[in-house]
């Protein structure tokens, strides 16, 4: 397994919420650690409005006119190829645009292509408590993508505090942490956070989890492994059938018995799909989801490749 992966932090929230003055403040962090992040940012437009937040000694990627999750995939794998290749860099900080769904970003992000060179550390989200007091002004569909955002976040960030009343910031605090109980909530203003903040962001350790409370403990989680020597086909699909916990995506190249070269795999909503390729691609198995064993569905895994 390669060792050193990449982290890799995700910025979710809703339009204007402050995920580029938090993007600033990751920077820095950063920096004060001796750490190069690249940076990923994501326009719904064609004209980049942020990037110039961005300091010019930093690895910049920036994906144009469309959602990061949706219409432009393909050019998000070119722009990470692209980095990785041409850039020397110790972690990826990705703002999304406000319009996306975090568990669509990590399933475009985590490209079994590359997937072997990163960690997905996260989703912080940003909420702007003065739109939140407004939000019986948005239609369903942007209350449920809000709602999304922050039921998927590591770390939620309550910001612009500064411009509601204490007795608001109260009664948000109750409704976002009936959203999501399990991540911690900062209150904030200007999306300033410290390094201790972040901390609470990591994936609780398995091992320090009893099986009771894994669910309430871990969020959204991504892993891979990759595949050594070739399985049964008729074993992986009994073995996807097995799995314990919620898995929303999984995806990558597997080696069947039988088959010269790895099959395409994906897997969504409970459905298998797999198409044939005609050339080696890496042997990376992508799984997203929540509540998940790491430790026992990689020595899975490696079980069907006995």
């Amino acid at each position: 397994m390669l060792q050193n992966k990449k982290a890799v932090y995700l910025i979710s929230g809703f339009l204007g919420s402050g995920k580029t003055s938090l993007l600033k403040q990751l920077i820095q962090l950063h920096k004060e650690d001796h750490l190069t992040p690249a940076i990923l940012m994501n326009e719904i437009g064609r004209i980049s409005i942020d990037s110039n937040e961005v300091d010019d000694d930093l690895p910049l990627a920036e994906l144009l006119d469309g959602c990061i999750c949706c219409t432009i995939q393909d050019k998000l794998e070119s722009q990470l190829q692209e980095l990785l290749f041409n850039e020397t860099f110790d972690s990826i900080l990705i703002e999304t645009t406000g319009a996306a769904h975090p568990v669509q970003v990590i399933d475009a992000v985590m490209s079994p292509l590359f997937a072997s060179e990163f960690e997905f550390k996260g989703i912080i989200t940003v909420v702007d408590a003065l739109q939140w007091t407004k939000k019986g002004e948005y239609s369903p569909q942007v209350l449920q993508l809000m709602r999304e955002q922050i039921k998927h976040a590591s770390l939620i960030l309550l910001n612009k505090t500064d411009l509601v009343s204490e007795m608001n910031q109260g009664m948000i605090v109750n409704e976002l942490q009936s959203i999501n109980s399990k991540s911690k909530l900062i209150l904030t203003s200007h999306s300033k956070i410290s390094k201790q903040a972040l901390k609470h962001m990591m994936p609780v350790p398995f091992e320090q989890v009893t099986k009771v409370r894994v669910k309430e403990e871990l969020s959204l989680q991504a892993m891979v492994h990759t595949f050594i020597g070739k399985i049964n086909r008729n074993d992986f699909e009994d073995w996807i059938q097995s799995i314990e916990g919620t898995v929303y995506r999984m995806k990558g190249y597997v080696p069947f018995s039988g088959e010269k070269y790895p099959m395409l795999f994906h897997y969504s909503y409970g459905m298998p799909v797999f198409f044939p390729e005609d050339m080696t691609m890496p042997k990376n198995l992508v799984i997203i989801g929540e509540g998940i064993n790491q430790p026992k569905i990689l020595e899975q895994l490696r079980n069907l490749e006995k």
